[in-house]
């Protein structure tokens, strides 16, 4: 069985299984993204079937490769995922009204190689439509409903572009049917679909991923995640001043980061792809000590949410970003610190006792790596109060020139003050108030909101 060589001393090694033992430290997950631009056809058969056996080909035994790297190198990997192109542009072709058949293909194409979901059911969308994003658009709701793995993002705005405000409405309106096509799971589809602004090419985290126009026929990227292993640093270290903690961060980091390089390397060896990158982003799980918000308290906050957290988290994302950039050159995805609701013990409990609400969230995006993510509101909230916060958090994204997203769960029947149980990796959340007062007349007046001048950088 091949091997490749450890750049590690004996202590280092020690200290990593430490990590995995104690504090939770592993490899959140290794995704291969695949161009499906030669699936195309005008016969929506043919293109299921081309995808199909793409995927089946190139990434049939991308699970027996991860397990192969979990039992030599004792590193947990959670998840085996797969991004395709982007399924509007492979099915612009197309004669059929509607794609929801390409989400079945992508369905029993990841049940059959075993992988837990499949990335790039995807819209871009920022600067207009095609017919085929609307047809893609359209279906989301129903792929989302009535499958497991297959996941959507949809692509409204840029720095570049600005923002398109029919595309934001449109996704209000999406998000709100997709939770009611699968109320009998409190709306568990929305889990499944972000909306982005800036999204990456080579994001490899879900349900965000997609393979996009200018990445190579493959690639094998990895998401590093390690709240845990900061957590142990940072409590260790209660005196220490902030300029210290960053560094101490920082050179965290830096081991977590070489670490997901050297999965990631092994893995496309042995899969025979090229390396993308390492996305070294502090993904948190509902797991006791596993958690961005634990990191913030420990650093002084009595909870998170409290005044500080925003300066807080733009020390910890600050650092992280800093020492992962020293341990490998091929750094990309989203690259941060996550601060998704129901997948943060710590985060839930602070929303569940007010310490946070969806406006202090929305403060902290500025800073951290994605957006409002896994948070659940009321299931009557107007699909106007969505798209509103849609176009919030994409003008955060648009003027400060950083990927911004939105995931967030209309619970049918939920009411402020009630808990929605996901169970896994998605946790459990109390149900967040939002603002009463209505954007109805502004996101409605359609157009595009103009890029910001910092686009203009020719």
């Amino acid at each position: 069985m091949w091997i490749m060589p450890l750049p590690y001393a004996p202590e280092e090694i020690l200290e990593t299984v430490r990590m995995v033992e104690l504090e939770n430290l592993d490899i959140r997950t290794i995704t291969l993204g695949i161009s499906l631009r030669d699936c195309a056809d005008s016969n929506i058969k043919t293109v299921g079937k081309k995808i199909y056996e793409k995927i089946v080909r190139t990434a049939g035994n991308l699970v027996e490769v991860g397990e192969e790297l979990e039992r030599t190198y004792g590193i947990p990997i959670i998840n085996k995922r797969v991004a395709v192109t982007p399924v509007s542009l492979v099915a612009e072709s197309c004669d059929e009204e509607d794609y929801y058949g390409l989400a079945e293909v992508l369905e029993e194409a990841a049940q059959e190689i075993g992988v837990n979901f499949i990335g790039g059911y995807a819209a871009l969308v920022h600067k207009g439509f095609t017919a085929g994003d609307l047809k893609l658009i359209k279906s989301i709701p129903r792929a989302l409903s009535q499958t497991e793995r297959v996941c959507a993002a949809v692509n409204v705005g840029t720095t570049k572009a600005g923002i398109n405000m029919e595309a934001v409405m449109m996704m209000g309106e999406v998000i709100r049917e997709t939770a009611e096509l699968s109320a009998e799971r409190d709306g568990l589809g929305c889990a499944k679909l972000v909306v982005f602004c800036n999204a990456p090419e080579d994001n490899p985290f879900m349900a965000g991923a997609f393979h996009g126009v200018g990445e190579p026929e493959c690639a094998l990227n990895v998401g590093v995640s390690g709240p845990g292993v900061i957590l142990s640093v940072v409590r260790n270290h209660p005196d220490a001043d902030l300029g210290t903690l960053a560094t101490l961060i920082k050179q965290t980091a830096f081991k977590i980061t070489r670490m997901g390089e050297l999965i990631g390397r092994a893995a496309s060896a042995r899969l025979n792809v090229p390396f993308g990158v390492v996305d070294l982003s502090l993904a948190p799980t509902p797991a006791i000590g596993d958690s961005v918000a634990d990191i913030l308290e420990a650093m002084g906050l009595e909870r998170c949410g409290a005044p500080g957290r925003t300066a807080a988290l733009a020390i910890l994302n600050d650092a992280v970003k800093k020492g992962g950039a020293m341990a490998s050159s091929y750094v990309g995805g989203l690259s941060g610190a996550f601060i998704p609701v129901s997948e943060d013990a710590g985060m839930a409990r602070a929303a569940a006792e007010g310490a946070l609400s969806i406006e202090k969230l929305e403060a902290m995006t500025c800073i951290c790596s994605v957006g409002l993510d896994m948070i659940v509101i009321p299931g009557d909230t107007p699909v106007e109060t969505i798209a509103a916060i849609i176009a919030d958090e994409a003008a955060i994204g648009m003027v400060n020139k950083k990927t911004t997203g939105v995931r967030i769960i209309p619970a049918p029947g939920k009411v402020p003050g009630d808990y929605v149980e996901f169970g896994g990796l998605l946790g459990r959340a109390p149900v967040m108030a939002v603002s009463r007062y209505s954007a109805a007349r502004f996101v409605r007046r359609g157009g595009r909101i103009p890029a910001p001048l910092q686009a203009l950088t020719n």
